[in-house]
């Protein structure tokens, strides 16, 4: 659960501004605000069911955006090259400025 709630976080943060106001708020509730979904109803006075709908369709549509354009996996790709490259870097010039590509993260 943890690793699906993670993926879901990151591409929240990949794609939200293609996302509604409404669906924005779900997610920000649900995902990062880690309300409930009665807690989430209760808030908004609608049903539980709406909202568990809303937050599912919300997911396909984060993975659908991700099939197609794939920034969290280019991102995953990048950190571990940037990983790989800062445990070869002999010089600390060179682990600097690979440190400055992981800030940019």
């Amino acid at each position: 659960m943890l690793e699906k709630t993670t993926r879901v976080n990151y591409l929240f943060d990949f794609y939200q501004s293609l996302l509604t106001p409404k669906q924005r708020n779900y997610m920000d509730m649900y995902y990062r605000e880690d309300y409930s979904l009665g807690e989430i109803s209760d808030l908004l006075q609608v049903s539980r069911q709406a909202v568990y709908d809303n937050i599912r369709r919300t997911e396909k549509m984060l993975e659908s955006y991700e099939t197609k354009l794939g920034l969290y996996d280019k991102f995953q790709k990048r950190a571990a090259i940037l990983d790989r490259m800062d445990s070869a870097a002999g010089n600390s010039e060179m682990q600097a400025f690979i440190h400055q590509l992981k800030e940019l993260e």
